[in-house]
């Protein structure tokens, strides 16, 4: 599935997700895309976010994303979200993470729409920067 609105996008995150689909995940984003792999820790380009986001599916939770709006201007939009991530195992026991993401989108040439920033501590990301 990819990306033909901003707000199908965070949609289409959640379910490959869910499905484990790692290559499927990293095909949502820019190639020089920016994450916020942890509050006030940022990695950038597809080999750091491919790193990141291994260690979030190793949770092996279930991912639940409610889109909330999306502020667009042309080929660039503004997406917010509310998710959890719950019943994954960690080495500290069970998870059970939520928070707001606020992420970058652009548009490309062939239509579909890729994260350039992907920010899912929203508010709380920008206080430990």
């Amino acid at each position: 599935m990819t990306a033909q609105t901003p707000e199908t996008l965070h949609h289409a995150w959640s379910e490959k997700f869910n499905a484990g689909d790692l290559n499927g995940l990293l095909d949502l984003y820019d190639p020089n895309a920016v994450l916020m792999a942890q509050p006030g820790r940022t990695v950038q380009g597809l080999a750091a976010i491919r790193e990141a986001l291994t260690g979030f599916l190793g949770l092996k939770g279930t991912f639940a994303l409610t889109f909330q709006t999306a502020l667009r201007s042309g080929d660039t939009a503004l997406i917010f979200s509310r998710w959890t991530l719950s019943g994954g195992q960690s080495p500290d026991g069970p998870v059970s993470l939520a928070g707001q993401t606020s992420d970058v989108v652009r548009r490309q040439a062939d239509g579909r729409w890729l994260i350039v920033i992907d920010n899912p501590y929203g508010g709380q990301g920008a206080d430990a920067a």
